[in-house]
């Protein structure tokens, strides 16, 4: 099992920035990695980011490309998303999500992954 807990959401106008951090405990094995994803009213759960913790390879969603930024901390099982020149359509519900085998499953697909956090609101206003 592992267990997800997520902090840094907030209300930012648009432009700024926001830092959210989901840290891991439990039994992490080492094909594990972390993602994000984010739910706004009314629409489906999206894929934002993802990171193996074994190569450090990252991944992202079009639509954050160049925005965004994952990264993870191997030493304290925490991972990050940086979200820069932030738009009011990323006003979202942000989760983290976990899986040991990150390299069996399609990242993309929230039903692939394993464990969830709790979830973070982000709000950009215009």
């Amino acid at each position: 099992q592992v267990q997800l807990g997520e902090s840094g959401g907030g209300l930012v106008q648009a432009g700024g920035s926001l830092r959210l951090s989901c840290a891991a405990s439990g039994r992490m094995f080492s094909r594990f990695g972390m993602g994000w994803f984010r739910q706004a009213p009314g629409k489906e759960r999206e894929f934002v980011a993802a990171i193996s913790w074994s190569g450090t390879s990252t991944y992202y969603a079009d639509s954050v490309k160049g925005r965004f930024t994952v990264s993870g901390d191997n030493a304290r099982n925490t991972a990050y998303l940086q979200m820069n020149s932030l738009k009011p359509e990323d006003t979202a519900v942000y989760y983290c999500a976990a899986t040991n085998f990150f390299l069996s499953i399609n990242y993309r697909r929230d039903g692939d992954w394993a464990y969830w956090g709790q979830g973070t609101q982000v709000t950009v206003s215009s």
